[in-house]
């Protein structure tokens, strides 16, 4: 699950099957899209429950694509699911990850990075395992300051920023269209004390993480970035 991305006039072709995850897909296509990874070798970090990756790998025909999360449980079920050729999942974590250097064309981290506790060894992790030119396809969001400052270290670590985006109201949009089915998910599923925590963490409009987009206290920002040492 992410935040999903919302435009006027952006509405991806999509299986009938993928269509009732078009938002957070659209967030992938939209990030994904900004550089050609037809038969690239493809790393997900933090591919959770492994939709993002399967869209990608399916809809973007990557040579291979991994997806790399630090939960086994998710890691297991991802496998278990997806049986697409080329595509496949392991456990590790995103500042120890399990492969050797210069394997990937392309790294992708969506709506994860924000969770690690260790930035600066995440993102030499990134540019250890991509091969020489390689890019790193990137979205998440922070206060204003820390992402200056995550920009600045993307600069100091190796990486050449490309493209760089400001999306929180394409964000604010796909949170609103996606409220009603998430607030009726959260109302049947979870017991009453933690709806509220619940909301909030899934963005419905009204909750606190919608609130703080729509204030401009946090920024949702993609980048896209190619490694240069």
């Amino acid at each position: 699950m992410n935040y999903g991305y919302a435009k006027k006039g952006f509405k991806i072709q999509l299986l009938d099957e993928d269509e009732k995850e078009r938002y957070p897909i659209q967030l992938y296509h939209h990030i994904t899209n900004q550089i050609e990874v037809t038969n690239l070798d493809v790393l997900e970090i933090g591919s959770g429950r492994g939709g993002g990756a399967s869209y990608v790998h399916r809809y973007f025909k990557t040579k291979s694509l991994v997806g790399l999360d630090i939960s086994a449980r998710a890691v297991e079920l991802c496998n278990e699911r997806y049986g697409e050729p080329g595509l496949s999942f392991v456990v590790g974590d995103s500042e120890n990850p399990p492969f050797t250097e210069k394997v990937f064309d392309v790294v992708l981290n969506i709506e994860s990075s924000h969770c690690y506790g260790n930035i600066e060894c995440f993102l030499s992790q990134v540019l250890r395992l991509l091969k020489e030119d390689g890019f790193f396809l990137w979205s998440d969001f922070r206060s204003h300051q820390e992402m200056k400052d995550l920009f600045d270290l993307f600069l100091s670590v190796g990486f050449k920023i490309v493209k760089e985006e400001d999306i929180t109201r394409n964000i604010l949009l796909s949170l609103e269209r996606l409220s009603p089915e998430r607030e009726r998910h959260i109302n049947k599923q979870v017991p009453l004390p933690f709806r509220k925590l619940f909301k909030s963490y899934a963005g419905i409009k009204g909750g606190g993480m919608y609130e703080a987009f729509d204030s401009g206290l946090l920024v949702y920002k993609c980048a896209t970035l190619k490694k240069i040492i």
